[in-house]
């Protein structure tokens, strides 16, 4: 191994970042959780119909060139078989892109539509059930995959097709920046991607982790603490630094595929065990309204009624989806050699979403089945501030429901580890100047033990409101990052012909 394998001033800059960031959340608290909600309310009252118009405008873009003849370019040589089978390849974008908060998010999130109604409606009456159960829909469907798929474009190109072997933010946008991106303007939108990349790590494993740790306390008895939060912390971090340190093929291949097994097994035994006919008739109802008012919902900011509730969520998520997008882009041009560009949009925005769907139809819909009936009163728990409890007290309902709650915990474990090793090896990536195959294993074992320090100290400062206001902050960086991106596609395009 040379040394200068490694870009040492880029790598030790992104390590002060990191030291700094989290050295000041943990000497003053209640200092940055003040700074924090101060910019999150700043920043969305200016900028969040930005986070908006992207999301929109990268689902049409995507569309756009899947149908036009840039979709017939083959990521590689003619004879280019693909790297991954279609399972495989699919697990590994989805287990990349969504983490295990798709299990917090799409088992609970109908509990705060119900209590908090969108479009004026009352509280808990027939149509803010059906919206509460339809809206979680939409903030994981074919906008936000679109968000995930743009970065992908020319990245993909220059990697596959142009055989440039570096995976960077900066060298994507090299048909823009030309020769600053080996300069000062390409060195900080890498470093802003990792920034934001360690951002969002600790808001991901922030909202992932407490829920991981009430399904310890459930099947040991243990009580829950900030302890037991670390040493959850700890196991997820241990496991996808071993897979990190396997490899794409042996490691991250592996356990997205076991990730997608265990995923499928859960999911069927609720369905089973759950009311069936309900699941499916909600379910069913849930993408009709989605259908129906989709172009409302990507444009949706509510300026008259002045709920915020779009800002609380859209705007939120999307900003999560913007934050990840660099990353996720990143990952998905590096497994889909082989295939067209066509193949890499349609299999991001459709079968992305659809895997996101089956959370929200089988474990939401069981839920939402268990308030109605009176089973269970979850909208009171979290109003308690108590959802991690919440969920486990859903999956534990069911028949075998320890069994299903240690399964859930597992899946919740591995799950986290699928997304966070994926970071740790493009981070890993994007810190040396080169890559002609794997980043160097030490590098990549690294950054997946840094990658836990951000959620340790948001688990410090604790509170959702923490984690979405670091998310909506660090997105601000990535929105350049997108725009650069898709102007880079379009002038690697235009120099094509």
């Amino acid at each position: 191994m040379k040394r200068s394998t490694i870009d040492w001033p880029f790598f030790f800059i992104a390590i002060l970042f990191l030291i700094g960031i989290c050295a000041s959340i943990f000497l003053y608290p209640d200092q940055i959780f003040l700074l924090f909600d101060s910019l999150r309310v700043r920043i969305n009252e200016a900028l969040g119909i930005i986070y908006l118009w992207i999301g929109l405008c990268s689902l049409l873009f995507l569309i756009w060139v899947a149908f036009s003849r840039f979709g017939k370019i083959k990521l590689g040589k003619e004879n280019d078989v693909p790297a991954f089978s279609n399972v495989s390849w699919l697990a590994m974008i989805f287990c990349a892109g969504i983490g295990s908060g798709i299990l917090f998010w799409g088992t609970i999130e109908w509990g705060y539509h119900m209590n908090e109604p969108l479009f004026g409606f009352l509280p808990h009456t027939p149509s803010s059930i059906e919206w509460s159960a339809a809206y979680g829909l939409f903030h994981h469907g074919p906008t936000a995959w679109a968000i995930y798929g743009l970065p992908a474009l020319p990245i993909a190109y220059l990697y596959h097709v142009k055989e440039r072997p570096v995976l960077k933010i900066s060298e994507a946008c090299s048909p823009i920046l030309k020769q600053h991106s080996d300069g000062l303007i390409g060195k900080s939108l890498d470093l802003f991607f990792v920034i934001s990349l360690l951002g969002a790590s600790g808001t991901s494993l922030g909202i992932s982790v407490p829920m991981m740790s009430a399904g310890v306390a459930k099947i040991t008895g243990i009580e829950r603490s900030f302890i037991l939060d670390l040493g959850v912390l700890f196991i997820c971090t241990a496991l996808f630094a071993f897979s990190v340190f396997a490899g794409l093929e042996k490691g991250i291949k592996f356990l997205s595929n076991v990730n997608i097994y265990l995923i499928f097994l859960i999911l069927l035994l609720v369905f089973i065990l759950g009311p069936t006919v309900f699941i499916l008739e909600v379910s069913t109802s849930s993408v009709g309204l989605i259908a129906n008012n989709f172009f409302r919902l990507n444009t949706w900011m509510d300026p008259i009624g002045q709920s915020g509730l779009p800002e609380k969520w859209t705007v939120f998520y999307w900003a999560w989806w913007i934050v990840y997008a660099p990353f996720v882009g990143l990952f998905i041009a590096k497994v889909s050699k082989g295939r067209t560009i066509k193949q890499m949009i349609l299999g991001t925005i459709i079968l992305g979403p659809l895997g996101c769907w089956l959370f929200y139809f089988i474990l939401g819909n069981y839920g939402l089945s268990l308030q109605l009936t009176g089973q269970l009163d979850i909208t009171s728990i979290i109003e308690q501030g108590k959802a991690n409890e919440a969920i486990i007290s859903i999956i534990h309902s069911l028949p075998l429901g320890n069994l299903l709650v240690t399964l859930f915990t597992i899946l919740a474990i591995v799950f986290t580890a699928t997304t966070y090793d994926t970071s740790s090896y493009l981070i890993a990536a994007v810190t040396q100047r080169s890559l002609n195959n794997d980043p160097i294993r030490w590098n990549r074992l690294f950054w997946a033990f840094a990658l836990a320090i951000p959620p340790a100290a948001l688990l410090f400062i604790g509170g959702l409101t923490t984690l979405q206001a670091v998310t909506i902050i660090v997105a601000l960086p990535s929105t350049l990052m997108m725009i650069l991106l898709s102007l880079s596609f379009l002038k690697l395009m235009e120099e094509r012909e």
